[in-house]
């Protein structure tokens, strides 16, 4: 793995990406306590204590996830619950004191460390070393980043630009950290300049889901909301790790269960969030150790086996039609959906041996999951990226909509699909125009009220941006958040990419391995932190974000900067358009002036955002109204689509090859990792690992904690490796794995990824496991 420069030398190490370590090495086999409680508590401790930020930290509480008074958290995008005054969580917390750190890395840090010595720093140590503090240049004489300042940074970033052949030689990536503002210029000013080349974390994450969702109902969202979680009869949450990836929802879970609610959780592990939970807020449970269940039935298929789960649930449905057809909401078919009888037919003819085989789970398990949806009046489905990271991703998602249609369980209380989106505002990115593939009819608006001309070619993905920078395609890499080669798969293979750029550029809060991973010519460019007052010419600035349900709000920074050198993200995108458009017809200064200008003029580009200043200005803002929630469809036939995919078969055909998914620790969030332990799951100092079905191991020789070498095997035929991960007993079905990102990646090839929705199959990856040589 340190073929390319700016990698790690590639050596196990028991702590892998994380800080290093000679601590023994643990695993339970998974964890006995509720989730979140009394473990979170004196997690969120422990954090405020190592942090030296017990002031700020505890203050941060009572700021975070409140609208107007406070900022929105930079973790996970669930939406903020109205009727809970601490609206926060042990991950929350680690996020705001990550930034909140006294540590600074400025000038003094890169006149003592050349890049070639950070490049064998653990990722751990390099994010350790704290905030950046002023714009850095790569002299490659030197092999150490020196001091730029801000005019040059975009002088040369403007040069760069302007000397391309074509616009189409540059990427502008997005983290799904921006802000509804930043997406909204960064996308005009990529467009404006002349490419639709905006990769970002979506592709990897959850861009089967927008694809899927706009193909059966002509939107890429879901469309319920908390209330709609709040109203269900029954609650289906699919490939989720509630407690480590949205752990505000436990007490949405929690909630359900005592309600009287069906809460079936689905996913190969059967994940803390998924068993119980003590919800911290609630002071008295929290004293007398209540704890409350999150589930009522947990299913565990194999990797990629929720599509036959759903399709059994259907037939279900459609075997109980067959005496009492009033299950079927035949109204709401008759007047709002397309292909009924078609997708009867294919569901019909799928044969319960098939469903059992590709599920992984017994006849009797699918139909009490199916006899549980039709025992619900109101029933929403929600699915994170243990669906959406597979082969057949669209197809999977597209099911889910059709069992929805069957009983109308689309566009009324208490019902919907739901996807759980990631990283904080990630769906606000894509909405305010961060898309590589946008449509006709956005284009032409932006154009019309910005006065541009768009290109309208299609843009480039993250996989096919890191194959066109590999192929010298693309010369001008442009990174605004995010870690992206630590994010990326076929980890060598997206390094070598970014090597051959002319210029790579990343826009970042903290030190991580994509600034050591760089171009011919590099810049660090440090921006203001969710948290951090943005001081503007008109006075102090708010930002604003899209949760994961359609709610936008505002989120205002208070604490000072972590330097008076930074600079907020809205303007870094500002001064490269005006160092690279020479006869810009966008009035950038003045948008940096005030942000509500911005948001005057998405008003007029974006559906649903007239009035923008006003309404973000309400508590907790407002919903974007969709046509799909108010059962407007708006698809070519003017109806939701039942779609028609065959079973797809999940299975390797060799009986040796495993299924193996990536996936974060506790301790992680995406690519930052704040230790080598792993809570939920019973593990302490170790992060090369594998999870293994007892049997299976058994069957390959292979011993508790002992050390193996896993080889994947690509869609192209070529192979990849890791030596020395220690295997580990789980309760996990037999013939599948699971690792953590971004230490896997690597085995990840630059041809994987799904032919459906072009995301990287990080939860499906073919691989033999054998025990290392001695």
């Amino acid at each position: 793995m340190g073929e390319a420069f700016g990698l790690m030398q590639d050596v196990p190490r028991q702590g892998g990406f994380g800080p290093a370590t000679d601590g023994r090495w643990v695993s339970k086999g998974g964890y006995d306590h509720p989730a979140a409680g009394w473990g979170a508590a004196f997690s969120v401790a422990d954090v405020l204590i190592r942090t030296r930020e017990p002031f700020a930290g505890t203050k941060a509480m009572f700021v975070m996830n409140h609208p107007g008074r406070g900022y929105d958290c930079p973790g996970c995008a669930w939406p903020d619950d109205k009727g809970v005054t601490l609206d926060i969580c042990e991950n929350g917390i680690k996020h705001v004191t990550w930034e909140m750190t006294h540590k600074r890395v400025g000038r003094e840090f890169f006149q003592n460390h050349t890049v070639t010595e950070l490049a064998n720093w653990t990722d751990f140590d390099l994010e350790d070393q704290g905030r950046l503090t002023e714009p850095m240049v790569y002299n490659a004489a030197t092999d150490r980043y020196e001091p730029i300042s801000w005019d040059d940074a975009f002088a040369m970033i403007g040069e760069q630009l302007r000397a391309l052949e074509s616009p189409d030689q540059a990427a502008f990536y997005t983290s799904g950290r921006l802000s509804n503002e930043a997406s909204f210029l960064y996308q005009l000013f990529s467009r404006e300049y002349g490419t639709n080349n905006l990769p970002d974390c979506s592709n990897m994450c959850h861009e089967a889901s927008g694809r899927a969702l706009t193909a059966s109902i002509a939107t890429g969202k879901g469309t319920a909301d908390l209330e709609d979680w709040d109203q269900c009869d029954a609650l289906f949450v699919m490939g989720v790790n509630a407690a480590s990836n949205a752990p505000r929802m436990l007490t949405t879970l929690a909630a359900a269960v005592d309600r009287g609610a069906q809460v079936v959780h689905v996913n190969p592990l059967i994940e803390a969030g998924a068993t119980r939970t003590i919800v911290p807020h609630e002071i008295i449970d929290m004293a007398t150790f209540h704890t409350t269940p999150t589930s009522t039935d947990n299913l565990q298929v194999r990797p990629g086996g929720d599509f036959a789960l759903i399709r059994g649930m259907a037939k279900v449905v459609f075997e109980a039609a067959e005496s009492d057809p009033s299950v079927l909401d035949q109204a709401f078919i008759d007047e709002y959906t397309h292909e009924f009888e078609a997708y009867r037919r294919i569901v019909e003819a799928t044969s319960w041996a098939e469903l059992v085989e590709q599920a992984g789970l017994g006849e009797p398990e699918i139909r009490r999951a199916g006899e549980i949806y039709l025992a619900a009046d109101r029933t929403v489905i929600s699915w994170c990226l243990g669906v959406s990271q597979h082969e057949h991703a669209v197809d999977t998602i597209r099911e889910i909509v059709n069992l929805l249609l069957l009983r109308g369980n689309i566009g009324r209380p208490g019902a919907g699909p739901s996807p759980v989106r990631g990283h904080s505002n990630v769906q606000g990115n894509r909405t305010c125009g961060i898309n590589h593939n946008p449509t006709a009819a956005w284009l032409d608006r932006l154009d019309e009220v910005c006065g541009i001309t768009s290109p309208r070619t299609h843009g480039l993905d993250t996989v096919h941006t890191v194959a066109a920078m590999h192929a010298g395609a693309v010369k001008v890499f442009v990174g605004m958040g995010g870690n992206f080669v630590r994010a990326a798969p076929d980890t060598p293979f997206t390094a070598a990419g970014l090597n051959q750029c002319d210029l790579t550029v990343q826009v970042s809060t903290k030190l991580n391995r994509s600034h050591l991973v760089h171009g011919r010519n590099a810049l660090i460019l440090p921006c203001l932190a969710r948290t951090e007052a943005d001081l503007q010419k008109n006075g102090p600035q708010s930002i604003s974000m899209e949760d994961a349900m359609s709610s936008v709000q505002l989120s205002t920074g208070t604490r000072r900067p972590a330097s008076e050198h930074l600079r907020s993200e809205p303007a870094i995108v500002a001064g490269i358009a005006m160092a690279t458009l020479e006869n810009s017809v966008t009035p950038w200064q003045d948008y940096i002036d005030d942000y509500s200008r911005i948001r005057d003029v998405m008003a007029k580009v974006l559906p649903g955002f007239e009035g923008y200043n006003q309404l973000v200005e309400q508590p907790y803002g407002f919903r974007i109204p969709q046509p799909a929630r108010e059962r407007d469809f708006r698809t070519p036939s003017g109806r939701a689509e039942f779609s028609l995919a065959p079973l797809p078969n999940v299975i390797p055909e060799d009986a040796d090859i495993l299924v193996l998914q990536t996936m974060r620790s506790h301790d992680q969030w995406n690519t930052t990792i704040y230790s080598n332990n792993d809570r939920y799951r019973g593990i302490r100092n170790i992060r090369e690992l594998i999870f293994m079905n007892r049997k299976d191991m058994r069957m390959r020789g292979i011993k508790e904690g002992a050390f193996v070498d896993i080889v994947s095997y690509s869609k192209d035929g070529t192979t990849r490796s890791v030596q020395r991960f220690r295997a580990l007993e789980y309760d996990i079905p037999r013939g599948s794995a699971a690792g953590y990102m971004p230490e896997l990646n690597v085995l990840i090839g630059a041809k994987d990824y799904s032919a459906q929705s072009d995301q990287p199959l990080m939860k499906s990856i073919r691989v033999r496991v054998a025990p290392s040589a001695e």
